[in-house]
């Protein structure tokens, strides 16, 4: 039998525990003398059922386990060589009902095509798969214009969150008289829970290449960097083992494919600064400065790198390149909504069953998102809303549901698609503390340029924590209201502008909450620790006194068998007593 084993060896998978799930898969076909091809690859984007196990062969087709041990190792193996498999933790199959099968099969996967399948430490597996059948294309067929119509024709836009035209930008840099122009893949990704770009340079670093092979073509380029952050240890391993095989190969640096076309590509690793995600600052990182954004214009595509003409566009934008070249313009703008094409990838974090990475249409609304590709609710706790666009998009409520994912649907609703950070909460999440949690995020992370920007957003962290404390104003939300507007209008670049987001569709769609917090000096879901009380209920009470043992600061008191009394002077509203109670006979409010 010709067997393939595949593990997914990402950074979620390694999290999870798939090195030591790979090493015994590997031990036990030594031990057993068993003939199959053990391959590495990446995440295929269900890390909630992470480590996974693909086994592929003609006879019994592709199976893929989920939540493998290494255990289950010598169960899994034999039955499928039996041609009998093992039906428990089955995730994906080609000929049995796997868990997962409907929610992928809702999925379009055009930027995830590879992650999952290939190894992706392998030119073979990458060129295997159409890889860079698309540069030679455009360098043998195309004509730098033809390039840029048919990108533009495609309808792609920049998936970092603004949602420029991909083709338009192209074609501003490709205009510029420079004799020297930059391609930049920006790759600094920095929003919670968003974890897109990783996963796809993890698992298909080549694709990445090629499409900025195809941009430096089309713009005149000759030189390009991927400003990728330090945290992504494994992601600037698997690009710079990329950039090695793809130059020995031809696909980069001199005569590329044997064409009179030369682009060199290095890496430039940040350090973690959120504002380096913004392309002026990532431009003054990558020349050695500190990374602060400057005023437009001059653009990128006018005045870039060293002052010379550059063309920057993020990994997902770069990801979808090639995949248009070969299939045709038509058949990307086939997919999506009249001003949104294609496919989008979202990082699906928070109260969700089916955690990880997703690839679906423009125009599918926000409740199949969650519901019919994500899987629904992680908990039994009712929805209660999603942040969309990480700390520059805004929280939509359960009524916004049906909303399509687009980019002019998803602003009308005062957030931002983003990059594709999506977070879902359900009813035991705080709206107020969200908003102070993504605010206190982006005044840490202000780069202290604009004082609109820097104190502005400190003085609204205040008020927000203020009204998490139980000490806020009803006049506090104009306050935010206010200080929003002059935040918005004066800062200099987009993460300033859009800093206030988060709070102000937090006040917009959660009113009742932030009310609850100044007028009743409660916190309706019972995270805010300055509202809490803790309280015995007399009738459940047995005395077993394991909550008097537990308390750290000793503030409940009673004998054995004998209702207990909490001193709410003393209470340090840490819930130790809530959930060590096994007779429920402590509240929480």
């Amino acid at each position: 039998m010709d067997l393939t084993i595949k593990v997914g060896l990402a950074s979620c998978g390694l999290a999870a525990g798939s090195g030591d799930v790979y090493q015994a898969i590997d031990d036990y076909l030594h031990k057993k003398k068993i003939k199959a091809d053990l391959k590495k690859t990446a995440c295929i984007g269900m890390c909630f059922a992470e480590p996974l196990v693909e086994l592929i062969s003609a006879k019994t087709g592709s199976i893929t386990y989920g939540r493998v041990t290494p255990d289950n190792i010598p169960n899994i193996i034999d039955n499928y060589l039996k041609n009998t498999p093992s039906r428990d933790n089955i995730i994906l199959s080609e000929n049995y009902k796997g868990s997962e099968n409907d929610n992928y099969l809702s999925q379009t996967r055009i930027s995830l095509r590879n992650c999952g399948i290939i190894d992706p430490e392998s030119l073979d597996d990458y060129t295997s798969r159409d890889g860079y059948k698309a540069l030679a294309k455009v360098l043998s067929e195309y004509s730098r214009d033809k390039v840029i119509s048919e990108i533009s024709e495609s309808g792609l836009r920049g998936r970092g969150g603004a949602g420029f035209p991909t083709g338009f930008k192209w074609e501003l840099a490709k205009k510029n008289k420079g004799h020297k122009k930059f391609v930049v893949c920006n790759a600094d990704e920095g929003d919670p829970g968003a974890f897109m770009d990783r996963s796809v340079l993890e698992g298909d670093p080549h694709s990445i290449i090629e499409g900025m092979a195809i941009c430096a073509y089309a713009i005149g380029a000759d030189e390009g960097y991927i400003y990728c952050r330090a945290e992504y240890p494994m992601a600037i391993k698997h690009l710079k083992k990329a950039i090695k095989d793809a130059k020995q190969g031809g696909f980069i640096g001199s005569k590329i494919i044997g064409e009179n076309f030369h682009f060199n590509l290095h890496i430039k690793e940040g350090a973690g600064a959120f504002v380096c995600g913004e392309e002026t600052a990532l431009m003054a990182s990558i020349e050695g400065h500190r990374g602060m954004p400057k005023i437009r214009p001059p653009f990128p595509a006018q005045s870039g790198l060293w002052g010379n003409s550059t063309n920057i566009n993020n990994v997902e934008t770069f990801d979808n390149v090639a995949w248009i070249i070969l299939n045709g313009a038509d058949k990307f703008a086939q997919y999506g909504t009249d001003k949104s094409k294609g496919t989008k990838v979202f990082a699906l974090a928070g109260k969700i069953k089916n955690s990880g990475l997703i690839e679906v249409p423009m125009g599918m609304t926000l409740r199949d998102v969650i519901y019919k590709v994500g899987g629904g609710m992680l908990t039994d706790k009712p929805f209660k809303g999603v942040q969309l666009g990480g700390p520059s998009g805004g929280c939509l409520p359960e009524s916004l549901l049906d909303t399509p994912v687009d980019y002019d649907s998803i602003n009308k609703t005062g957030a931002i698609m983003g990059s594709g950070g999506m977070v879902v909460m359900d009813t035991s999440t705080c709206m107020v503390n969200i908003a102070k949690f993504f605010l206190d995020f982006t005044q840490n992370e202000s780069c202290g340029k604009c004082t609109f920007c820097r104190i502005g957003t400190k003085r609204m962290l205040e008020i927000l924590t203020r009204i998490t404390e139980g000490k806020g104003e009803l006049e506090d939300l104009e306050k935010l209201e206010e200080l929003s507007q002059t935040i918005i209008k004066s800062s200099l670049c987009g993460l300033g502008q859009t800093a206030p987001n988060p709070v102000l569709t937090t006040i917009r769609y959660f009113r009742d909450e932030y009310l609850a917090h100044i007028e009743e000096k409660r916190c309706p879901a019972g995270v805010c620790n300055a509202l809490l009380k803790f309280e015995v209920v007399p009738d459940k009470c047995v005395g077993c006194t394991i909550c008097a043992r537990k308390c750290p600061v000793n503030c409940i008191s009673g004998k054995p068998k004998e209702v207990h009394f909490i001193e709410q002077e003393k209470c340090i509203k840490c819930g130790a007593c809530f959930d060590a109670c096994k007779f429920k006979a402590i509240t929480k409010s």
